[in-house]
């Protein structure tokens, strides 16, 4: 009876440590106090901005540009839509006045929507297939420029061109990034004028 008694316990002893490895080893690492610091600050939202204002304006932009690609008097994909803590920043070039009035109506409808501010421009001149293409290539360029821009670097910055015009527009951090990204666009080759409906972040 002894043996089996010693032979019991230590077989009891031994599935004990390896269920406690096996715990061990299921648990999760210990965490990094640097690297715990270094997520939270990638995650930060912008000054001024929380990470809740940041998800309401990305679903403000989204319910604006549906309304408008939805509505057939609308229906314009030369509009871009920013937004920034409810108020959404229209752009871009348009057929006539009388759309660009509809459109500011229409976005100021939608749900979320606090002010409308205007920078569309009324389309001059026709166009031929040529200053369609020729008008994505220096769009193309001029995005290319300012994201290589150190002074300038910024996804929040709109770009439209229409016969080598070319409209700036977004939420930018202070005048001096403004004033820096309208000269970084005046120098890309293809571009004959630019046009600023920047606003500064608030």
């Amino acid at each position: 009876m002894e043996v089996h008694q010693t032979a019991f316990l230590h077989g009891a002893a031994l599935a004990c440590a390896v269920a406690l490895a096996m715990t061990g080893c299921d648990s999760p690492p210990a965490a990094n106090p640097s690297s715990m610091s270094l997520t939270t600050a990638a995650a930060a939202p912008p000054a001024g901005t929380t990470v809740g204002t940041e998800i309401d304006d990305s679903v403000v932009t989204t319910r604006v540009k549906s309304a408008l690609l939805a509505d057939k008097d609308v229906k314009s994909f030369d509009i871009k839509v920013e937004t920034r803590k409810g108020q959404v920043q229209l752009s871009g070039f348009v057929d006539t006045r009388t759309r660009i009035d509809y459109a500011i109506a229409l976005t100021s409808k939608v749900e979320g929507v606090k002010a409308v501010e205007n920078g569309m421009k009324v389309k001059e001149g026709r166009m031929t297939v040529g200053n369609v293409l020729d008008d994505g290539i220096v769009t193309a360029r001029v995005k290319s420029a300012l994201l290589a821009d150190p002074d300038v670097k910024s996804f929040d910055i709109a770009v439209v061109t229409r016969k080598g015009e070319v409209q700036l527009s977004g939420y930018v951090d202070n005048r001096a990034q403004m004033g820096r990204a309208m000269d970084v666009a005046g120098t890309v080759d293809g571009v004959t004028r630019v046009g600023n409906e920047m606003s500064v972040k608030k």
